[in-house]
């Protein structure tokens, strides 16, 4: 299941990002350092260098949007937010057909995530495009929405025809492993909380809270 967070962050703070990143304290390394062994060679972008201090600036804010969000917290019942990566496609730079490592920096890479941090208009092609079981999925999303899609999927980026194409991507290990149990644990929960809407507090919504509590707390890794 994938989903999109629409939006993550508001005007301001992506005017903020973008000037930092374009900034003369920004410094950008080849993308494929930070690739692994199989993914080197279809690798060809380039990120702020990871590790130095606007990076880790702009990483912890990114963590803490996205660790305060409901609609992630609702599906991906983060245990952490790790490997914040911010990545700029220019002409003729994408990112060739890989899966994500099963671990990540700094832990499991159960969901991954990609954050807009450039406007549609502002680049032609770099798509991020989906393999999953109903086909191909294209997306060019809005600066400031983001996409949550499991870390398990083969994913590619295409190259960028004109323009500049501006991301923040990373990886979320999750407090419940398996991906068909979080599907039915938000699916749970969003049909206990539209019955509370519509009829408040009553049997059946203790019912499915119950299941719901009971089942977060067998699977809660």
């Amino acid at each position: 299941m994938h989903v999109p967070i629409e939006p993550l962050l508001n005007a301001d703070d992506i005017q903020a990002l973008q000037a930092a990143l374009r900034g003369p304290q920004a410094s950008w390394v080849e993308g494929a350092l930070t690739a692994g062994w199989h993914a080197k060679g279809v690798k060809n972008n380039h990120q702020l260098e990871p590790g130095g201090p606007l990076h880790q600036e702009l990483a912890l804010g990114l963590r803490d949007a996205l660790l305060r969000h409901p609609l992630v917290q609702a599906v991906a019942f983060p245990k952490q937010v790790h490997g914040v990566l911010f990545s700029r496609s220019r002409v003729g730079e994408g990112y060739g057909r890989h899966v994500d490592n099963a671990w990540m920096a700094g832990g499991r890479s159960d969901l991954s995530w990609t954050l807009w941090l450039s406007e549609p208009d502002d680049y032609a092609g770099g798509a991020l495009v989906l393999e999953t079981p109903a086909g191909e999925e294209s997306f060019r999303l809005p600066a400031g929405h983001a996409l949550l899609y499991p870390s398990t999927l083969l994913h590619r980026v295409e190259p960028v025809e004109a323009g500049e194409r501006l991301v923040a991507v990373g990886w979320i290990q999750s407090r419940i492993r398996h991906g068909e149990q979080r599907e039915l644990l938000f699916e749970l929960d969003t049909a206990r909380r539209a019955l509370f809407e519509r009829s408040g507090h009553d049997e059946i919504f203790d019912l499915i809270s119950r299941s719901y509590s009971n089942l977060l707390r067998r699977w809660d890794d």
